[in-house]
């Protein structure tokens, strides 16, 4: 393969919304003529470039796409915030599979991005041939969500490049060990300069969390029905699944993770990743091995 096939490209695609289109982009990686595809989509405040080392690892055999959900990184921001919702995100990335000509494909999705990939196996017909959720499931624990509340959304300005990566560093613990590079390049792209001066502002419009805030604030029957739907489609999916949890997450339990494996009637396996809570950020070569592993193991 060529160096300028395993080289990132960047897209875009068209997407509609209640009212309106709006761009969705992406960076893919790898050899577009690969027999295989593989969607690798972020969490809620994230960048698809949180997957550039997963890309770069995989791209010798699977054709790699890494979207920024709308709202987030180089995608448009919605109008109105009641439009970031899952059911917008699945419809943006059926659109997104229609114009890249994808008709099957891999899934791995961190923590929302697992959600949308759940939204999207569930679908009758799916394309999704396997499905690897990292730190998600259909029961989240409050205190995972809580975590994420405090700072999903916040209009943050920093003085500086350093500053601003000093702050994402100081409230990404959940994600473990990682060295200052690793860390770096995982936050790098969470940040883009203000329009005028030295300062920088994180990546997402700051409307991404005000429906994962109403939500968070629904009644426990409200919650309990949430819960019951999202139970309802991961019943549905039909392709094997690997359930990535960080062994000290506090967003999935490890009762929920054994609930999964037991609804998936021996669909679904599960690894647990040492010294990580929310969530394994698949830098590490162990963990990019283990989801290598995983996905050679389903066939077409």
């Amino acid at each position: 393969m060529t160096a300028a096939a395993l080289a990132p490209r960047r897209g875009e695609a068209w997407c509609p919304h209640a009212g309106g289109m709006h761009r969705v982009a992406y960076v893919e990686w790898g050899d577009p003529s690969a027999p295989r595809t593989l969607f690798c989509v972020h969490g809620l405040t994230r960048t698809g470039r949180d997957f550039d080392p997963l890309a770069q690892a995989l791209s010798g055999e699977w054709r790699v796409i890494c979207p920024d959900v709308v709202g987030r990184g180089r995608s448009d921001w919605l109008p109105h915030p009641a439009g970031y919702s899952i059911a917008q995100y699945v419809s943006d990335m059926i659109a997104l599979l229609a114009q890249l000509r994808v008709d099957a494909l891999d899934w791995v999705g961190t923590s929302m991005g697992g959600l949308i990939g759940i939204g999207v196996a569930a679908l009758p017909e799916s394309p999704v041939r396997s499905l690897v959720l990292n730190d998600v499931g259909p029961r989240l624990q409050a205190e995972g969500l809580a975590k994420i509340a405090s700072y999903a959304g916040t209009a943050r300005r920093f003085p500086s490049r350093a500053a601003g990566l000093a702050y994402l560093r100081g409230i990404m613990d959940g994600f473990g060990p990682h060295s200052d590079a690793q860390w770096r390049m995982l936050n790098d792209a969470m940040l883009v300069a203000e329009d005028a001066g030295p300062g920088v502002v994180l990546h997402y419009d700051p409307q991404i969390a005000q429906p994962f805030r109403a939500e968070a604030a629904l009644s426990p029957a409200s919650l309990h029905a949430a819960e019951t739907m999202l139970w309802t489609a991961y019943d549905a999916i039909q392709c094997p699944i690997l359930v990535l949890r960080g062994a000290c997450s506090t967003l999935l339990g490890a009762a929920t993770v054994d609930e999964m494996l037991a609804r998936a009637g021996g669909r679904a396996r599960a690894v647990e990743i040492a010294g990580v809570g929310h969530a394994p950020t698949l830098v590490d070569p162990a963990q990019i091995a283990v989801v290598r592993d995983f996905l050679q193991t389903v066939a077409y």
